[in-house]
């Protein structure tokens, strides 16, 4: 299926010379004299990269061939991280490159989201909240009981978080994969 520039909008999925994109802003522009055309910003989802892109009317893209299958993150081996398919039991392994910032979140056994394009798998998404264990935090000192005090934590995949501080070494937290926030403590 083709759009149209009437088509398009934020978050819509297209495909431009063989590459998917994902609109990111959208705009439509009606100039005083000429016609109207619509000015959006595309995420690649190859790389990352973002270009702006303007429309005119007659201007065709085409619906990306994308299919998305939640598979289980078994291992990295240094090289490729290792991902299989929960139905099939079939394992893919997805470089660094394409799993991006993904890997600071993900531990062994995490249910993940792998976006294919016509077959090949291309990007990685983790759940927007993850429980991770805190490996390393600053001991508690009397008196420190103020909610609106942080201090930093290392979690069980290396990434450092602002945690309140009654959060010790050993606890299981959830955080927010988008801000890297910490959410509450895990019962």
């Amino acid at each position: 299926m083709a759009y149209s520039m009437g088509d398009l909008k934020k978050g819509l999925k297209i495909e431009l010379e063989g590459v998917p994109y994902r609109i990111t802003e959208y705009q439509h522009v009606k100039p005083g004299k000429g016609a109207a055309f619509v000015r959006v910003k595309i995420k690649s989802f190859l790389d990352g990269k973002v270009l702006e892109k303007t429309f005119h009317a007659g201007d065709k893209c085409e619906d990306p061939n994308l299919q998305e299958k939640s598979m289980q993150f078994l291992y990295h081996d240094g090289d490729f991280f290792q991902f299989m398919d929960n139905e099939t039991y079939e394992q893919i392994g997805l470089s660094e490159d394409q799993v991006g910032d993904a890997a600071k979140w993900m531990v062994e056994s995490l249910v993940v989201s792998i976006l294919f394009h016509n077959g090949k798998a291309i990007s990685v998404d983790v759940p927007q909240v993850v429980e991770l264990k805190v490996t390393e935090t600053p001991p508690n000192f009397k008196g420190d009981t103020t909610s609106a005090s942080k201090k930093s934590a290392i979690l069980e995949t290396g990434v450092v978080v602002q945690v309140p501080y009654h959060v010790l070494d050993g606890d299981m937290i959830r955080v927010n994969t988008e801000t890297g926030e910490y959410l509450d403590k895990v019962k």
